[in-house]
């Protein structure tokens, strides 16, 4: 789940991080009220998207009137950036914030390692708006310093990724409050992602949260009810929206046959094979192991919802997932939309768990003693079969020949 700039900051606040101040305008005359606290201000529009610097969604007023003027043009505008697409995502908020002066950025992030199994601190010195093209045209500028889920923070991380960015020694004491707040925010709140960019050094000497990225992992968003008010149905597409109320694995597509199907690996490779016969996979729908036909109908309402959507594939493994219930839900959904809008595929595989009656074991017949004769030695000193006798992986028989070799060479480490 992603959450606005505004929100992020209040949480980095709320954890000890310097932010500075800001307010939330809805409408251009509370813009000019807010700008009036705080001029010079910066006004920022507050969208689920990056670069919104570049796309003329964040802009500095000297005046009220200034401020008043730029919050008309913003709110209402569609702001198109690399990570919105084309269509690009509606202003409903603008941020209005003290203007600052800026000595030098950086950028700072704390994310999950899944190597590790644990955290990353991603820093560096060439903080900004063009970090993407950093990291691609100068990886070397971007450091990457593991922390310990379960250890937490210390102290020599924090040196050792100031020492790495260039951080004054003045600033090292606030640059240790700031990373343990991010790495108290992330463990404490199960975020995916906590992000600042810029983090800057002001001309007064302090550090200082400039912009904020906060994203939660969805699937911990159970444990922080608080966190649910913080999101933003505006912000999200409809269809993946929806398909969260039902619990529904669901991403949108550019393609044109809508995919339902059960487990997420079937759900990727039910996506490849449509794609590489020709087609396009309109989205991924994983309905999961326990959906009802209620669930179902729903994501067939989801499916047919999408205007570019021609036909829809139905691949259903029955290991738990039971195929009269995907049935019940596709009969209700029919019911609901009247006439057939799309083409319907259907697979269905239902596999039954037959048990079996287990064959009664043979009587082991009574082994007797390996002579040495039948056994190899091996570079271990041990002897091993030779092929002359069937091979057994008995532990037992094997431990008791081992014993009674060291019998006859009088040893005494016996198992």
């Amino acid at each position: 789940m992603k959450i606005h700039e505004y929100q992020a900051k209040k949480l980095l606040g709320d954890y000890g991080a310097p932010v500075p101040s800001g307010i939330v305008a809805e409408t251009a005359e509370a813009a000019r009220q807010a700008a009036e606290k705080m001029l010079p201000c910066v006004i920022k529009a507050q969208v689920h998207s990056g670069g919104r610097g570049k796309a003329g969604g964040v802009k500095l007023a000297k005046t009220a009137d200034e401020a008043e003027t730029i919050a008309r043009q913003m709110l209402g505008m569609q702001l198109v950036t690399k990570q919105t697409g084309p269509a690009g995502k509606t202003v409903h908020k603008v941020l209005i914030t003290e203007a600052v002066a800026v000595k030098k950025e950086y950028y700072l992030s704390v994310t999950g390692d899944m190597n590790r199994a644990g955290l990353v601190i991603v820093a560096s010195s060439a903080g900004g708006t063009e970090i993407e093209e950093t990291a691609k045209t100068a990886p070397e500028a971007i450091v990457q310093i593991p922390v310990s889920a379960v250890m937490g923070l210390k102290a020599y991380e924090v040196m050792d990724t100031a020492d790495r960015i260039g951080l004054p020694q003045v600033l090292r004491a606030q640059f240790q409050t700031l990373l343990d707040a991010l790495v108290r925010l992330y463990l404490e709140k199960d975020c995916s992602l906590v992000e600042i960019n810029p983090l800057v050094e002001t001309q007064d000497g302090k550090l200082l949260c400039l912009d904020a990225k906060v994203n939660f992992d969805d699937n911990a968003l159970y444990r922080h009810p608080e966190l649910q008010a913080l999101r933003d149905a505006a912000e999200e597409d409809e269809k993946e929206y929806r398909a969260s109320q039902f619990d529904l694995n669901y991403v949108s597509l550019d393609g044109s046959i809508g995919c339902l199907v059960n487990g997420a690996g079937l759900a990727m490779a039910t996506m490849d094979i449509i794609q590489k016969f020709g087609g396009s996979p309109a989205n991924f729908l994983d309905v999961g192991g326990s959906a009802t036909a209620e669930r179902v109908e729903a994501a067939f309402e989801i499916l047919l919802s999408d205007a570019h959507v021609r036909s829809i594939f139905v691949n259903i493994f029955g290991g738990i997932m039971k195929c009269d219930v995907i049935a019940e839900g596709i009969v209700a959904a029919a019911r609901f939309c009247g006439s057939p809008v799309c083409r319907l595929s259907l697979r269905m595989i239902w596999r039954t768990a037959q048990k079996r009656p287990c064959r009664p074991r043979k009587e082991e017949a009574p082994h007797e003693y390996f002579s040495r004769s039948e056994y190899a030695p091996s570079r271990a000193g041990y002897y091993r079969p030779s092929g002359k006798i069937p091979h057994r992986t008995d532990a037992g028989l094997w431990n008791e020949h081992r014993r009674r070799r060291n019998s006859r060479q009088g040893r005494t480490d016996n198992f």
